[in-house]
């Protein structure tokens, strides 16, 4: 059966991902018939409406899902195609309350034109009552018009009509649930809401399922994972971030905010290289927005030279389990620290489990930071995030089963050394590099520092 998902408008390299992780969720078999970026209509094939509501119930970047009854470039040829396809239809609705309304995208209606519209489809044997507060059933009329920002020249139709019965509603109403001015504890590195819910249906957060963040900071992800059934831990390198002043203000008291803390399996504070977790897959998620390095360069625990800094290793020896204690920290590759994400994703995740993290990367191809990649997984989904001068991507591997893993290949990589060289924040982080220098060439940074010979005078 066919369907037509109204989308949002927004995010659009997330939205495919989105359904397509979900219906992966829900054991459902999708195929996708058409769809376009530029478009918030996407026309998919699923076994029932059953499917259907399962796969766009927990959606956040649609807004809704349809029975899809014709597409049409004109209004005429909708009728003709509905009169065509769906009169073995028309009896199932033909006494049940109703509603018809009309969806125009990038384009507008008057009320005596949106009359007309609904007008048009009285050929439609609906005797039913008209209730415009929850009917029995809800037909909408869509219309997708061409882009064009001066009214005068707006075309006098649109370039696409698309006719269909609601199935189910979206959960995007979650957004606005766990909107970031609404929540009581904060940083200035807090994922928003619904970036946070996409990552985690994209991961496949579910109930039953055990899911970890390895950057927690106040607990985004693991928020939004539990929202969806999950049981959630975290780490961070700096406890702070997790305690905030306490009660409220803190990662736990989020939890606590949602009704959430008996998802909440606990938190500790550890980096990526030093962690006391034990490496045994058992896993079913991992997902994070590690540091960027931009403000502060990237760093771990340990000291830049243990040989030199002997009195720092044995005063951590004896207070490391005083509160107060803040230990030592040494600079970190920030290519190095993609590597051990994916190192510790392939200790962890069990067979087909899923890490799912932000990667930040310069927009010009010459200064892109390539997509990290590990023989035990196989890349799912890039999704792109664009700013100004540079993107984030959300990139989504799987954990292969062992014995699809190429073993020649794992093997190389094992004997790989670490090639980061370097002892500045700048020497080891490519992006912060580019960051500051605004993203610029080598010929236009040669270019802006070479003199300006023409207003001299001799």
């Amino acid at each position: 059966m066919q369907y037509l998902i109204r989308f949002t408008q927004l995010h659009e390299t997330f939205r495919l991902a989105e359904i397509q992780a979900l219906a992966t969720l829900a054991n459902v078999d999708l195929k996708i018939i058409s769809y376009r970026d530029e478009s918030p209509f996407c026309l998919v094939e699923l076994p029932s409406d059953d499917a259907a509501r399962a796969v766009v119930e927990r959606s956040i970047l649609a807004h809704n899902i349809y029975e899809h009854w014709g597409t049409a470039k004109t209004l005429d040829e909708l009728h003709a195609c509905i009169k065509k396809d769906t009169v073995h239809l028309w009896p199932l609705y033909a006494t049940p309350s109703f509603k018809l309304s009309i969806d125009s995208y990038r384009g507008s209606r008057s009320q005596k034109q949106k009359v007309a519209l609904i007008n048009s489809f009285s050929y439609l044997p609906f005797d039913g009552p008209i209730l415009l507060s929850s009917p029995d059933n809800e037909f909408t009329l869509f219309e997708e018009w061409e882009f064009e920002p001066l009214p005068e020249k707006k075309p006098p139709s649109p370039l696409e009509v698309h006719f269909g019965r609601l199935i189910a509603r979206s959960a995007r109403d979650l957004i606005n649930t766990f909107d970031l001015k609404k929540r009581d504890y904060i940083s200035t590195t807090s994922m928003d809401s619904e970036l946070a819910l996409v990552t985690a249906n994209i991961a496949l957060a579910g109930p039953g399922k055990l899911f970890y963040d390895p950057f927690v900071g106040t607990g985004s992800f693991p928020v939004a994972c539990a929202q969806f059934g999950a049981l959630v831990w975290g780490s961070d390198i700096d406890g702070r971030s997790m305690r905030g002043a306490g009660g409220k203000k803190s990662l736990v008291g989020n939890f606590r905010q949602y009704g959430l803390e008996k998802l909440l399996g606990g938190v500790f504070i550890s980096d990526l290289t030093n962690t006391p977790v034990r490496k045994v897959r058992i896993l079913d998620g991992i997902l994070c927005d590690p540091p960027y390095g931009v403000r502060e360069g990237l760093k771990v625990l340990g000291c830049r030279d243990p040989e030199k800094e002997v009195r720092s290793v044995e005063r951590g020896k004896l207070r490391y389990r005083d509160p107060a204690f803040i230990p030592p920290k040494k600079p970190y590759s920030f290519i190095a620290m993609l590597d051990d994400i994916l190192d510790f994703a392939t200790d962890m995740l069990v067979d087909n489990g899923r890490l799912s993290f932000w990667m930040p990367t310069a927009n010009d191809e010459d200064q892109e930071i390539a997509v990290p990649t590990h023989p035990c997984l196989e890349v799912v989904v890039v999704c792109i995030q664009v700013f100004n001068k540079w993107s984030r991507r959300l990139i989504t591997y799987r954990r292969l089963p062992d014995s699809e893993v190429d073993k020649s290949a794992l093997a190389l990589r094992k004997k790989q050394e670490d090639q980061a060289n370097g002892r500045s924040a700048d020497d080891l982080n490519p992006f912060r590099r580019h960051y500051f220098r605004g993203f610029k060439t080598d010929q236009e940074l040669s270019d802006s520092a070479a003199p300006d010979t023409s207003q001299l005078q001799i």
